[in-house]
């Protein structure tokens, strides 16, 4: 388990909240993601719409535990839930027909991560 070494409130809560709720419904998945974004900064992930395109199908819901770029298209409809996006990503995901959702939002619509494909 890393330590939390953020000074983002933001991203502290969500982090606390995770792993809560990681404890609360046994899904392992809230935790790997609460990992994740206790990283570093210049470790955190960041992943294009190129490679969300090519690893997923139409409905998936899935979830980046960093920050999503605009590079490449989204050729298809999805439900993506990341900390952060870029505004061009934003524009293509709303072009796409794509839902985006917080991930506190991901977290209440689906408690125990069930489906959830986690893209790095």
């Amino acid at each position: 388990m890393r330590e939390n070494k953020s000074t983002n409130p933001e991203l502290i809560k969500l982090i606390r909240s995770l792993k809560k709720q990681s404890r609360e419904k046994d899904a392992k998945i809230w935790l790997d993601i609460a990992d994740n974004l206790a990283r570093s900064r210049r470790q955190r992930i960041a992943v294009n719409l190129s490679r969300i395109s090519r690893q997923t199908q139409r409905s998936d819901t899935v979830i980046v535990p960093g920050k999503i770029l605009a590079t490449g298209s989204l050729n298809h409809s999805l439900t993506i839930a990341a900390f952060d996006l870029s505004e061009t990503a934003k524009a293509k995901l709303k072009a796409a027909k794509a839902k985006f959702l917080s991930i506190p939002e991901l977290m209440e619509k689906n408690p125990t991560g069930s489906n959830v494909k986690i893209i790095r």
